[in-house]
C-alpha cells in the first residue's frame, strides 16, 4: 500500500511546469495538478508528458508490487490511485485520476485498459471536452473488467470510478450549465 500510495503521490504536473519554468501549475487555470491542466500552459509536450507519467505512475506501482509482494497488486494500485487525488504533500488537493486509473487498469486487465484507452480518446477527439472523456472512460472499466469476466477487478475499478466522478463535480456542474471549456478553444 505504501510503495503504490507513494508512487501515485508523485506530482508529475506540478514538477514538470516548474521545471520547464511555467510556474506553480496550481496557479494556472482550474488549479488542477493534471494533464489537461498543464495544458493550459500553452505547452503540449509537457502536458502529454504529464499524461504519460501519471499513467504510468499507476502502472508501475501494479506491476512493481505484483513482483515484490504477489497478490498485493490490487491494493498496490488503489493506493496509487488514492495517492495521486489525495497527495499527502500537497495537503491531500491531487489530480482528478483519470490518466492514473488508466495506468492500474491497463496493468491489472489489459482489456479493460483497451476499453478504456479507446473511450477515452474516442470522446476527447469526438466532443473534445476532457472531463467527459475521463468520466467516460472511467464508468468503461468496471464495465469491461465484467464483460472480461474479471469480476476481481470489477469492484475496484467501480470505486475508482466513483472517485473519478466525485472529482469531477465541478465539471459536472459546468456540463449541466453548458460552459464546461472544451480543448483547444482559445484561452485553453
Amino acid at each position: 500500500m505504501l510503495i503504490g500510495y507513494l508512487l501515485g503521490s508523485i506530482p508529475w504536473g506540478i514538477l514538470l511546469t516548474r521545471i520547464a519554468g511555467a510556474g506553480d501549475l496550481r496557479a494556472i487555470g482550474s488549479g488542477n495538478i493534471g494533464a489537461t491542466n498543464v495544458l493550459r500552459t500553452g505547452r503540449k509536450g509537457l502536458a502529454a508528458a504529464t499524461l504519460l507519467l501519471d499513467l504510468l505512475k499507476g502502472a508501475v506501482a501494479v506491476l512493481l508490487v505484483k513482483h515484490l509482494f504477489p497478490g498485493e497488486e490490487l491494493v498496490a494500485g488503489a493506493a496509487a490511485f488514492v495517492g495521486h487525488c489525495y497527495p499527502l504533500w500537497l495537503r491531500f488537493r491531487g489530480g482528478k485520476g483519470v490518466a492514473t486509473m488508466m495506468g492500474v487498469v491497463v496493468a491489472l486487465s489489459p482489456l479493460a485498459g483497451l476499453v478504456y484507452a479507446v473511450v477515452w480518446l474516442g470522446l476527447l477527439g469526438s466532443v473534445r471536452i476532457s472531463s467527459v472523456a475521463g468520466m467516460a472512460a472511467a464508468v468503461a472499466a468496471p464495465i469491461a473488467a465484467a464483460v472480461a469476466g474479471r469480476f476481481d477487478l470489477v469492484i475496484l475499478f467501480l470505486g475508482l470510478a466513483l472517485i473519478v466522478l466525485w472529482k469531477h463535480r465541478e465539471n459536472i456542474e459546468r456540463l449541466v450549465a453548458g460552459s464546461e471549456p472544451r480543448i483547444g478553444r482559445k484561452g485553453e
